[in-house]
């Protein structure tokens, strides 16, 4: 009896001394798939009219999968026009993202209506800043780094508007973290033809943009032909009734290296 009960008192004493059991550590939020996430964004109720339209046509949730969108990720859309990336985005990174509406100076004041709007659509929305400011200025006009920038129907514009356009693809490349991405939309012009079709029909030969993005030190890591129409001959005006919203596109993710 007396070996039971030193045996149990060492027991005990060791149980004493033993750390106290840690309370385990709450479980991370289970999240939904990015896909899910991005359809969600697209249904969402309060999207315009004319955004949902556009859908058939841009491939909103395609292109967004191509970035490799993710939870929390800090993305830049550069001139959002009336917001159709920039909604889309900013629920789909959800609060602990953020998405920076950027409109370089002489947007905002040619479009300014348009810019009054994009404001009002950044102070709705916790997640968003509507930003103003020359383009090469990009890198210290908003809070970096970002997870990825998006130029969607625009570069084509930097070769007319007398942007210095070595130093803009610099900022953009110096406002990305190691690892982020830079995805450029445009309308194909013909193959060879450099900046003849910029002004005249907002088109920009794709070398062009493959060579001076790449300049500043990006990878093409990959394109797309989800924008395709190969009836389109690439000369035409964009704005043209046959043609608009069924232009020739190219789809680049270029990403700033590790």
């Amino acid at each position: 009896m007396r070996l039971l009960f030193c045996l149990s008192a060492a027991a005990l004493t060791l149980a004493a001394c033993s750390p106290a059991t840690e309370t385990p550590a709450p479980a991370a939020p289970q999240l939904d798939p990015m896909p899910v996430v991005i359809e969600a964004a697209l249904a969402d109720a309060a999207r315009p009219e004319e955004d949902r339209l556009l859908d058939v046509n841009r491939h909103p949730a395609e292109v967004l999968a191509f970035a490799g969108l993710e939870h929390g990720w800090r993305v830049a859309d550069i001139v959002p026009g009336g917001g159709y990336y920039a909604r889309v985005l900013s629920a789909a990174v959800g609060e602990a993202g953020h998405v920076y509406a950027f409109n370089p100076a002489w947007i905002a004041e040619r479009f300014a209506d348009g810019n009054a709007t994009l404001g009002e659509l950044a102070d709705s929305r916790s997640n968003m800043t509507r930003v103003v400011d020359m383009i090469e200025n990009f890198d210290s006009a908003i809070d970096a780094p970002l997870d990825a920038a998006f130029m969607v129907l625009f570069y084509h514009d930097t070769a007319y508007d007398g942007t210095d356009r070595v130093a803009m693809n610099q900022a953009i490349y110096d406002a990305l973290r190691p690892g982020g991405v830079f995805i450029v939309i445009d309308h194909h012009a013909p193959a060879g033809s450099g900046l003849t079709f910029v002004n005249d029909t907002h088109r920009i030969d794709a070398h062009i943009v493959r060579e001076e993005v790449m300049a500043a030190g990006f990878i093409l890591e990959a394109e797309s032909d989800m924008l395709a129409n190969p009836d389109d001959d690439r000369t035409g005006n964009v704005f043209a009734p046959d043609l608009r919203r069924h232009t020739d596109r190219f789809v680049y993710r270029f990403r700033k290296p590790d």
